[in-house]
């Protein structure tokens, strides 16, 4: 099934996610405030004969999810004139990956966040092996984990928390260790829509 997955299908299916309506996410139903935008890159890239897709491990210099793991990305700018461009940015910014290397195949629905931001996940192909240069201050590590093993449903569990100053319990994605590193949160629910938009 993955093997079989080309990049016009992933494009086709990103296409037909965004003409379905959103998910409802609890987080949303108690934020007060209007969300800031912001914007990540999801970078597909086939190594070892497989799609993998590319984490990096944030700093604990960081203001926030200090030492998480997380897609490239950031708030967008106002000079930003889409989240495609914001993505590409901050992906160049965080990892030194060239814009004109990435292969943009789409995008997916923005999900809102417990720290107030709207993020939109941006779907592109990258080449491998690459070069990355890390900005030290915000990025300590780059990792690919494989897609048949993030769509497998034994290696992610839901765990119950409670949102910041607020007695609401709220579902959070929690995958089990790959390479030693733990994948859950904002970014642990992107991977899992991308997985369901992606029918795998």
């Amino acid at each position: 099934m993955f093997l079989a997955l080309t990049e016009p299908m992933i494009a086709q299916r990103l296409t037909e996610g965004l003409a379905r309506p959103p998910a409802e996410d609890c987080a949303a139903a108690w934020l007060s405030a209007i969300p800031r935008p912001a914007a990540v890159l999801i970078p597909f890239l086939w190594r070892c004969d497989e799609w993998h897709l590319l984490y990096t491990r944030r700093t604990e210099q960081v203001a926030q999810h200090k030492g998480q793991v997380a897609f490239p990305g950031g708030r967008c700018e106002p000079e930003d004139p889409s989240p495609q461009e914001t993505a590409l940015r901050e992906a160049q910014e965080e990892i030194g990956l060239d814009p004109a290397e990435v292969r943009v195949l789409g995008c997916l629905h923005p999900l809102p966040t417990v720290t107030n931001y709207c993020v939109t996940p941006v779907i592109g192909v990258i080449p491998w092996p690459y070069s990355f240069h890390l900005q030290a201050r915000e990025v300590s590590r780059v990792f690919t984990i494989p897609l048949a093993w993030l769509a497998d449903p034994a290696h992610h569990e839901v765990r119950v928390r409670l949102l910041p100053e607020s007695a609401i319990p709220h579902p959070v994605i929690y995958f089990q260790r790959y390479d030693d590193e733990l994948l859950w949160g904002v970014s642990a629910q992107i991977t899992l829509n991308l997985l369901h938009t992606l029918r795998i």
